[in-house]
């Protein structure tokens, strides 16, 4: 897969494509069934497929004391992405230019002049252009006017309910990891470089590794028994998460991702992590002192021992 960062890295030689538009945040099974769409119309017409992305996404540019935490940050949004056979992937920067664009200028001037738009897959709610002015209409129009498809996408419900990031949001915040999971077609994740941290766990016998999650807000908190992936090695391992928050050198808190790998004793500095939420253990709590703090994570300890060994024919290492 190739990573287009703005219109200009389209290559001159670009000879047209199968497209989409959306956020396509935590990939879920509604939007593996949209990819599954765009691949069946590219190898119809013989052309690549593309994924149009927005950087930040337009609910982050307009109102971003209000948008809602991110399932998934970029880089794990582009290996998704990668691994579900997509071609292309195009990311604008959201900005006043873009946002001020007409919807006439965007078909124009992005989907015709510099992706040679072939045959387009949005829902039929898609907005775009200035004040949201061009619609699934004005696309059909376009099309048959300069002879490119256009193909809304069906609801994808699971359950009786419309498979959506919203829903998947509101079942991390109940804690139902397992339906999170039937909604994505996987375990919920995050991954992450880890980096050094305040080395406090070292000094409680429980070392942990600070995994960088390059977000601004979380959608889910607490303790939890994990499981995790060394990106590099391949190799898999049992371990206990805290996600929450942190103070920074400037006092301002910061999400945070910190794991503890069950009988694990290494460097993992610099190393890439992949953590895949299992059960919740408790929440956040701020304790008295540090050996409340250390009685704390024991117990977190021999609780995901207990749930791992519960379930220890599920995961395989």
């Amino acid at each position: 897969m190739r990573l287009l960062r703005g219109l200009h890295n389209i290559p001159s030689d670009f000879g047209g494509c199968v497209a989409t538009i959306g956020n396509f945040d935590g990939l879920h099974l509604g939007h593996q069934n949209i990819l599954q769409s765009l691949r069946d119309v590219a190898n119809r017409l013989q052309m690549p497929t593309l994924v149009m992305l927005f950087e930040p996404q337009p609910r982050e540019f307009f109102a971003p004391e209000s948008a809602p935490a991110r399932l998934a940050n970029l880089r794990e949004k582009l290996q998704d992405l990668a691994a579900h056979g997509v071609d292309y992937v195009l990311c604008l920067p959201f900005n006043q230019a873009l946002r001020s664009m007409s919807a006439d200028a965007f078909i124009n001037d992005i989907l015709l002049a510099a992706l040679d738009i072939r045959h387009l897959i949005v829902g039929d709610d898609f907005r775009f252009g200035c004040d949201r002015s061009g619609d699934y209409s004005a696309l059909v129009a376009a099309g048959e006017l300069h002879g490119f498809g256009v193909q809304d996408t069906p609801t994808f419900e699971y359950d009786e309910e419309r498979v959506s990031s919203t829903r998947v949001r509101r079942e991390l915040v109940a804690n139902n990891l397992p339906r999170v999971a039937q909604l994505l077609g996987r375990d919920y994740r995050m991954s992450g470089r880890v980096a050094w941290g305040r080395q406090l766990g070292r000094t409680i016998g429980t070392p942990t590794a600070n995994v960088m999650i390059h977000r601004e807000q979380l959608p889910l908190h607490g303790v939890y028994a994990v499981h995790v992936t060394h990106e590099e090695s391949g190799e898999h391992y049992l371990a206990v998460a805290n996600v929450g928050v942190k103070p920074t050198v400037a006092g301002v808190p910061e999400p945070s991702l910190e794991v503890h790998l069950l009988g694990f004793s290494g460097n993992l500095y610099q190393q890439h992590l992949t953590v895949e939420f299992q059960h919740k253990i408790r929440d956040e709590q701020k304790f008295a002192d540090l050996t409340a703090l250390k009685n704390a994570i024991e117990n977190d300890k021999n609780a995901a021992r207990h749930f791992f060994a519960a379930r220890s024919n599920s995961f395989r290492f």
